[in-house]
């Protein structure tokens, strides 16, 4: 080896470079580099941010408007950390006006640690206003990561007011979907709301914090990072270019994240997923992405372990009335917006979908129309990461280990989702087999529990305000504090004559908080023979129902109707006022005691039917726990749930099954006034509604309204209530996939609740829900109303597919006198009847068939009617239908009237195909058509009505069943003649 001085030279001067810049970025924190910040002017300044707009000197008119917005965690300078080739430089070339949004540091700005999510969708809100008013332009509103949630969500509370379009990088939207780096999201939700409820609320995520859990979620690269600046410090040209990115990587970028902003974040947008589903909250304000209907670019980052491709396309399915748009990217999260790869293809691309925004251009080929699921192979996703690893690192292990990560991260995800549905129904179930007849529960109990747990959680929603459990408590003790007032006693039978409303829900949880009894009424039906025959002895109205209350004769308070209600009192009506009671001057007496009431004690009177046919259910606190943890358990309710509670509260479905469902779950409860398709499509998405209760028809109503098309996203996972027909279950499933229906059955006397919980049986009642009454089917003769019984005298057990009567074990709290039996199976035993007669099949579903007092007997036996309309009701082309027993001279004839759908017709030979479904012998004599079938307060078809209306008449809408022919054919008059006879 030849020795020459510039074989010295060459590494000492490299040695000594070395050391003179190692000398500097150890003194000053970097090089010293020419590359200077681009200019810029502060032209707001308020308390949680300042607006700053670059180039300030540049007038060109006419130029479109961005307002960049940074994620909380990372310095305003994002934008401009590349300089020229950076956000800022590349746009303003372009003839773009540049806007940004800077927050600031939660460590110096006052009151910094204190901000909450709100506080910066609002700052960001104000700029927009700020920028539209000085430009009179609209703005393209932009973001990166959080930066870019802040984008949507500002956009969603302003209904897009001045937002010309949305660019967000690495925005994720569907944190189920794709949670940082293939965690399973049951996990991570746990470990946010113990994070929310017990650390953040205590320590600051202080900068120095961020940054290391910043650098730790991708360990090898920042490693790298380093060692190549250490092996090109001798290179000071090198490392110029990339210096500003170093220094904010390293240091300078990241700033502290405000508890209350985390905790919101964890709550509202990992523990519940609201940015997909929609409901969520800004200043008591729910709000939804399908207010947005700009323009939508997302830019994806294939291999983004943060905003995971899966989170980030979620926009698509949120935002449905929006045009979304994708522009993929082969980089990492901070890659997607600093860079060489930023520099060459994402801000190119945002110049030119702007310039297209703006009518001034063609959309650029790499941006597409984005579809929620992009499928790529095992092959292409290793090949895309292995090609991006070996510009990051030269390692082959780290695809592998990514494919060994998703195998873990699946497997542990359906285990973590599993094992936390099943921690979620033992404790309820527990509680369930707790209570004895003494034990203290009830709504009110209930109500107090949820609040102490979480004060300012939400608790319920309605007309787009969000009430939290705190305001609600305190409203039920004001009330309860009125009502004392005016002589309410534990045990007082109070009916509640009101419309579902916040009231109406503060009325209900009040008497129970008092240990009264609340008879609840429906609006319109016959109150005055309603309240006499459930001993009523006062009634709560709203404003609306007052004179129907007054008419009654009972003295009348009167809850709610907003501050500028006014009331229309009847002359001589006994009428107090509670809105005008001052709770604070009300002394308590000794005897109260909130929420005294036991299990055993009666909770509530629900009335139904008209005429000679009232049913009156009594329903004890144990009966009323019974459906409210039962339906939480069966429909898997939890806080991430939010409840659409059509069903009206006056109905068993809205009292047991919503409300009671709900509290028990901890849910958040949305109110809906009455059934208005339209504002049902929009009031879905605003408050982020996954579970929808319903009654018998309800449904119809919204699926002809059409306001939900075919495919059409919403958020929606389950329709929970009672008695819709298959027909409706059908369109319903099939409209709203992949939602599904949870049909409910829930005895009057007894604690008799089943359940189809799986919904594959369309039709069946299901079986019973874990806690509740034991069931057995019983042999009955329907027509000497008798039970059958065996040659040791007790009852005999039906055999699979046999009708007979269900009947439920009796608990120490049901009242044996109201037609109890005991003796059924064994001597001394207890067991309460249900009205109904059913047929288990042979999997041990129930197949609900008949009222007892609505069974036809026809000379060829017992004809059921709840088979017929089910049958029926499939029929594409029928709207509604009804079945009864027709009296035609010494005989009772089986008929069925039916409604068609509009734009369907019905021929005799749909009639006869459908029912073939049935036993001949089950099948109706008659069947005829009516142009409308009225339905009763709680959307039941009303049978009485159309038997009002008149017996069916020969011709061409009314066919008969021809048993010869085996078909129904049509009705003439001859023969209308003889069969009435």
């Amino acid at each position: 080896m030849k020795f020459s001085t510039k074989s010295v030279m060459g590494p000492m001067q490299r040695l000594v470079a070395t050391a003179q810049n190692g000398l500097e970025v150890i003194r000053f924190g970097g090089l010293a580099s020419d590359i200077e910040s681009s200019p810029y002017e502060v032209v707001e300044r308020k308390r949680m941010y300042r607006l700053r707009h670059y180039f300030p000197d540049d007038t060109t008119p006419g130029r479109p408007v961005v307002v960049l917005v940074p994620p909380l965690m990372v310095s305003a300078e994002l934008w401009d950390v590349n300089a020229a080739q950076g956000a800022v430089g590349i746009l303003t070339a372009a003839g773009i006006d540049c806007w940004v949004v800077d927050f600031g540091s939660p460590a110096v700005e006052e009151g910094g640690w204190q901000r909450d999510l709100a506080d910066h969708v609002l700052a960001v809100n104000s700029a927009i206003d700020t920028v539209n008013e000085i430009t009179g332009r609209g703005v393209h509103l932009m973001g990166y990561s959080q930066g870019g949630m802040f984008a949507y969500q500002t956009t969603a509370y302003r209904s897009g007011k001045g937002v010309e379009s949305i660019v967000t990088f690495g925005s994720p939207v569907d944190i189920v979907a794709g949670m940082p780096l293939g965690l399973p999201h049951g996990l991570v939700s746990d470990v946010a709301e113990f994070l929310s409820g017990h650390v953040l609320n205590r320590l600051p995520i202080t900068d120095s914090m961020v940054r290391l859990g910043f650098q730790a979620l991708d360990p090898v690269k920042t490693a790298r990072a380093r060692v190549d600046f250490l092996r090109q410090l001798h290179n000071r040209d090198a490392l110029l270019p990339k210096e500003r990115q170093r220094r904010f990587l390293e240091g300078d970028g990241w700033l502290g994240y405000p508890g209350p902003a985390l905790t919101d974040l964890l709550e509202q947008f990992v523990q519940h997923n609201r940015m997909m589903l929609g409901g969520f909250v800004i200043r008591d304000q729910p709000i939804s992405f399908a207010e947005i209907k700009c323009p939508i670019l997302a830019f994806v980052g294939e291999v983004d372990d943060i905003g995971q491709p899966a989170a980030v396309r979620g926009i698509v399915r949120a935002a449905p009335n929006a045009e979304v748009y994708e522009a993929s990217v082969v980089a990492g999260h901070f890659g997607l917006v600093a860079g060489s790869v930023a520099s060459n293809r994402t801000w190119p691309l945002v110049r030119d979908w702007v310039q297209w925004a703006n009518g001034n251009g063609v959309l650029p080929d790499d941006i597409a129309p984005m579809v929620e699921h992009v499928a790529h192979t095992g092959r292409r996703s290793t090949l895309t990461r292995m090609v991006h690893a070996a510009a990051t690192l030269a390692e082959a292990g780290t695809s592998i280990g990514k494919t060994l990560e998703a195998v873990a991260g699946g497997t542990l995800r359906g285990s973590v989702e599993l094992t936390g549905e099943a921690a979620r129904a033992l404790p309820r179930l527990t509680r369930l087999g707790m209570i004895q007849p003494h034990t203290r529960i009830s709504l009110g109990s209930l109500m107090a529990e949820q609040a102490r747990r979480g004060p300012l959680r939400e608790c319920f929603l309605f007309e787009d305000r969000v009430h939290t459990h705190e305001a609600v408590n305190t409203r039920i003790d004001n009330v309860v504090r009125g009502l004392i007032s005016v002589g309410v006693r534990p045990a007082t039978r109070v009916g509640v004559v009101m419309e579902t409303r916040p009231s109406a829900f503060v009325a209900i949880a009040a008497l129970s908080r008092l240990g009264a009894v609340a008879v609840l009424l429906a609006p319109g039906s016959e109150l005055a023979q309603a309240v006499r025959l459930t001993d009523t002895k006062l009634l709560i109205a709203d404003p609306e129902n007052l004179r129907a209350a007054v008419a009654t004769g009972l003295r009348t308070l009167v809850l709610g109707g907003g501050e500028s209600r006014g009331l229309d009192v009847p002359p001589g009506g006994d009428v107090v006022d509670m809105e005008k009671i001052d709770p604070a001057k009300v002394t308590l007496p000794g005897w109260y005691r909130p929420n005294p009431g036991r299990a055993r004690e009666l909770a509530f009177i629900l009335v139904t039917g008209t005429g000679d046919r009232f049913d009156v259910k009594y329903v004890t606190n144990h009966r009323w726990a019974l459906s409210a943890f039962g339906t939480a358990t069966a429909a898997d309710l939890d806080r991430r749930d939010t409840v659409y509670c059509l069903a009206p509260l006056h109905h068993s479905s809205g009292l047991l099954v919503s409300l009671g469902g709900a509290v028990a779950g901890g849910s958040r409860i949305a109110l809906a006034r009455s059934l208005d398709p339209a504002r049902f499509a929009e009031e879905v998405h605003r408050y982020g509604v996954t579970v929808v209760t319903y009654t018998w028809t309800m449904l119809r109503d919204i699926l002809d309204a059409d306001a939900f098309p075919n495919g059409h996203p919403h958020p929606i996972r389950l329709f929970i209530g009672s008695g819709m027909p298959e027909g409706l279950w059908r369109r319903t499933q099939d409209r709203f996939s992949p939602a599904r229906v949870l049909e409910f059955y829930a005895s009057i006397e007894g604690d008799v609740v089943l359940a189809n919980v799986s919904g594959h049986k369309v039709g069946s009642k299901g079986r019973p829900v874990p806690g509740t009454a034991k069931v057995e089917l019983i042999a009955y003769d329907s027509l000497t109303e008798e039970i059958l019984i065996d040659d040791a005298g007790f009852a005999r057990r039906c055999a699979d597919n046999e009708v007979g009567l269900l009947i439920g074990t009796a608990s120490d709290t049901v009242d044996l006198s109201r037609g109890g039996l005991r003796g059924v199976f064994a001597p001394g035993d207890a067991w309460m009847p249900t009205e109904n007669l059913f047929r288990r099949d042979s999997d041990g579903d129930y197949w609900l068939m008949d009222r007892r007092d609505t069974v036809i007997h026809t000379p060829r036996g017992p004809v059921y009617t709840h088979p017929i309309v089910e049958v029926l009701n499939d029929i594409t082309a029928t709207d509604m239908e009804v079945a009864y027993g027709l009296p035609a001279g010494d005989r009772i004839l089986a008929v069925a009237a039916l409604s068609i759908r509009t734009g369907y017709r019905l021929e005799p030979r749909d009639i006869s195909e459908a029912l073939r479904a049935l036993a001949p012998d089950q099948r109706p004599d008659i069947v005829y058509v009516v142009d409308d079938i009225p339905r009763s307060s709680t959307y039941r078809p009303s049978t009485r009505a159309v038997q009002a209306a008149g017996n069916p008449q020969p011709g061409e809408r009314t066919w008969w069943y021809n048993r010869d022919t085996d078909n129904y054919e049509i009705l003439t008059a001859d023969l209308a003649e003889r069969l009435f006879a």
